[in-house]
C-alpha cells in the first residue's frame, strides 16, 4: 500500500510503498477513504506542540472507510462495511485507568507510548490497521460523500465534553473558544443535543457573524475585548439567565485569563469542562479562587478526548440530521498531495472549514 510518512520533525511528509497491515486477534484492516487534516497538522509534524510521536510513523486522527479484512474474534463487522475508525485507543488491561494512545497522532504517559509502538501509524495511508472496538458501523448515506463524514474526528471532540458535562436539553451553555475549529463545533453540537442557547465568544467578528447566522437566536455572540471583568460581564449577559455549564476549547495559545474569564459566568452549581490546549506551549497556569468555587458549588472537570460510546452517539447525531454536515466547507486531497493538504488547512481553520485527505482507490 502507499501512505504518508512523516520520517522526521520538521520535513515534509513522504508517500512511499509500504507494506499492508495485517490483522491480528481483536483487530481489523480498514481501507480509508477520507481522513481528516486538522487545522494544527502543521504544527504537529513541526514538532512546535511537541507531541509524542516517533518517527517514522504514518500520522492521522481515524478516518471513514470500508473493512478489508477482520480478525477471528469479529462476530459483526463484514468486508465491506462502511465504517468510522476512531483513532482513542485505550489499552485492554485496566478498566478503572486504561492507558490512551490517539492512533497515529499523540499518546498519554509510559503506557499509552507502549500502546503508540505497537499501534504506531495513522489514516494517511490507503490501509488502516484498528483495534476491533474502535470501529463503528455508517448510514449507506456516508458513503455517498466520506470526505465530508471525516468530520467525526472534530465532532466527537466537543460531544465527548458535552457528555462528560452532563449537557441538558434546554439548558445555556457556553463555549470559551467559540470561534475556532473546535469551538464552532461544539455549538453546533450542543445545539443538536438541544441546548436552549449558546453563547458565543470569541475575537473574530466575521467568525461570530457566521455562527449566528447559521445557528438564529440560539446563539449569543459575544465580542471579546481582553478586558477580565468587562468580558465576564457581556457574557453573562448574553446568557440572558444563568449559564449552566462552560466548556473550554481555546487552543494552546490562547492565555488562561480566557479561560478563567468564562468558567467564572457559569451560575450556582454549574459545570465547568477543559477540554482545550490552554497551558500546553507554557504560560501561567489556570487560577480558579478556591472561595468561589467552594461556595457556588461548581464543578470543575477535565476530559480528554471522549468515551467509546460516544461514537455511537455522535453517529446517530449526523445521521438523524440534527447535526447537519451539509454547510461544512470541505476540501478535499489525494495522498500524493498531502503536504498541500497540511498548507492549506492551516490557512483554513475557521468554524466548519473541513480539510480532508482521500487516499488514491485500493487497486
Amino acid at each position: 500500500m502507499r501512505a504518508a510518512i512523516l520520517t522526521g520533525f520538521g520535513a515534509p511528509l513522504t508517500v512511499r510503498q509500504v507494506p499492508d497491515p495485517e490483522a491480528g486477534g481483536g483487530e481489523v484492516v480498514v481501507e480509508v477513504l477520507a481522513a481528516c487534516v486538522p487545522p494544527y497538522a502543521a504544527e504537529v509534524f513541526s514538532g512546535e506542540r511537541n507531541y509524542p510521536l516517533v518517527p517514522p510513523v504514518v500520522p492521522g486522527i481515524g478516518g471513514v472507510g470500508r473493512v478489508v479484512r477482520v480478525g477471528p474474534d469479529a462476530t459483526r463487522l463484514r468486508a465491506g462495511d462502511l465504517v468510522w475508525c476512531d483513532c482513542t485507543v485505550r489499552s485492554r488491561d485496566d478498566a478503572l485507568t486504561p492507558d490512551i494512545t490517539l492512533q497515529g497522532w499523540s499518546s498519554r504517559g509510559e503506557g499509552g507510548a507502549r500502546l503508540a509502538r505497537y499501534l504506531h501509524d495513522g489514516s494517511f495511508a490507503e490501509l488502516m490497521r484498528v483495534p476491533t472496538e474502535n470501529v463503528f458501523p455508517l448510514p449507506a448515506t456516508a458513503g455517498q460523500d466520506p470526505a465530508r463524514w471525516a468530520a467525526l474526528s472534530v465532532h466527537a471532540i466537543p460531544y465527548g465534553g458535552l457528555l462528560a458535562g452532563r449537557l441538558a436539553a434546554g439548558e445555556t451553555l457556553l463555549v470559551s473558544g467559540a470561534t475556532g475549529n473546535l469551538g464552532s463545533s461544539a455549538v453546533a453540537v450542543a445545539l443538536a443535543m438541544g441546548a436552549g442557547r449558546v453563547v458565543a465568544p470569541g475575537r473574530n467578528r466575521a467568525a461570530l457573524d457566521l455562527l449566528r447566522d447559521r445557528f438564529g437566536p440560539r446563539v449569543r455572540p459575544v465580542p471579546l475585548t481582553g478586558d477580565e471583568a468587562v468580558d465576564r460581564a457581556a457574557m453573562s449577559a448574553a446568557g440572558d439567565g444563568p449559564i449552566d455549564m462552560v466548556i473550554d476549547l481555546l487552543p494552546p495559545s490562547a492565555p488562561s485569563s480566557a479561560t478563567r474569564t468564562a468558567a467564572m459566568t457559569v451560575r450556582e452549581y454549574g459545570r465547568v469542562v477543559l477540554m482545550g490546549g490552554v497551558g500546553m506551549l507554557g504560560g501561567e497556569d489556570l487560577a480558579l479562587p478556591y472561595p468561589w468555587i467552594m461556595r457556588n458549588s461548581v464543578t470543575v472537570s477535565g476530559q480528554w478526548m471522549y468515551p467509546r460510546t460516544a461514537n455511537a452517539g455522535i453517529v446517530r447525531l449526523l445521521a438523524s440530521g440534527a447535526l447537519d454536515l451539509g454547510p461544512e466547507r470541505v476540501r478535499s486531497f489525494d495522498l500524493d498531495a498531502v503536504n498541500d493538504a497540511i498548507a492549506y488547512a492551516a490557512a483554513h481553520g475557521g468554524p466548519f472549514d473541513r480539510t480532508t485527505l482521500t487516499p488514491q482507490p485500493i487497486g
